[in-house]
């Protein structure tokens, strides 16, 4: 067996699949319907050969449908922007692997680069940029030149009205003028998959306010996004799924109505700890 498709149950991807009934699918290229396919995703993180090295992310397998919102949640240190880096191939996985708008991440990374946008909290762009030449810098590593570039960044301040600003240098933008030159950042080559890692994390209520439109406007043009947040109003608000990460496994997936059935509980915060503590107790072993 190689190391791309462990020999475990691929389960929680979608109800009805293959996969979710725990068997292998037949064909990975056959499931056209998810834009995103995680399979069986880990990751170790090793000093030295010797090293038994540190498992961060282990067998996490879910997908996501084309025009979905899928929330992943988990304490700190649960796996979270790992396993994001892996399915926007920042990272490469140990085991395991994922398809990303139908391209694989070890496979083909340049092709998911193409088909992603990836924004986290912690994204800083260069202060000392406008935020036209900002948007034509990202323009460029994404091909763009010429008429097609020009069209594509005019598009981008139109859509998110940055008229009045996008010729101000960045350091010298609010903390929500910044933020949307950082949308524009990720939506210039218009992707069909989102990937937003904490994507609110630092910004004041109005900022946080626009990132929150700006999901469920995505959701609305039919993109994937897949948001990990601390703040579980958000993801109650946004999500169509959730996925429960804790050390380091996917513990539960459902939507919050499925959850609720499962747990016992209505809200988000009332789930989440309940799953938690599930997992803690059965000492993180295989469900």
């Amino acid at each position: 067996m190689s190391d791309e498709f462990p020999d475990s149950t691929l389960r929680t991807i979608g109800a009805g699949s293959e996969i979710d009934a725990g068997k292998r699918p037949h064909s990975i290229d056959g499931l056209e319907s998810y834009a995103v396919m995680s399979i069986g995703l880990t990751k170790i993180f090793r000093r030295g050969e010797r090293d038994e090295g540190l498992v961060a992310v282990r067998d996490v397998s879910f997908a996501c449908s084309k025009g979905e919102v899928f929330g992943l949640l988990g304490p700190n240190g649960a796996g979270k922007t790992t396993t994001l880096r892996m399915l926007s191939t920042v990272l490469r996985p140990t085991i395991g692997t994922a398809r990303v708008a139908g391209s694989d991440v070890r496979r083909a990374p340049q092709h998911v680069r193409a088909s992603i946008g990836f924004l986290s909290g912690n994204t800083r762009l260069y202060p000392r940029l406008s935020v036209r030449e900002t948007l034509e810098f990202f323009g460029r590593l994404h091909g763009f030149e010429g008429s097609e570039l020009d069209g594509r960044v005019a598009h981008v301040i139109d859509a998110l009205d940055m008229h009045e600003f996008a010729d101000r240098r960045l350091e010298r933008l609010s903390t929500g003028m910044a933020q949307k030159a950082n949308i524009g950042r990720t939506l210039l080559h218009d992707p069909p998959v989102l990937v937003l890692d904490e994507p609110t994390s630092g910004l004041d209520v109005l900022g946080a306010a626009a990132m929150i439109d700006f999901v469920a406007e995505m959701r609305q043009r039919g993109k994937t996004v897949i948001f990990s947040t601390h703040v579980l109003t958000e993801a109650e608000r946004l999500c169509d799924r959730i996925g429960i990460l804790n050390n380091g496994r996917l513990h539960a997936v459902g939507s919050l109505d499925e959850l609720r059935i499962r747990t016992g509980k209505e809200f988000l915060d009332q789930i989440f700890l309940s799953l938690v503590r599930e997992d803690d107790a059965s000492g993180g072993s295989d469900r």
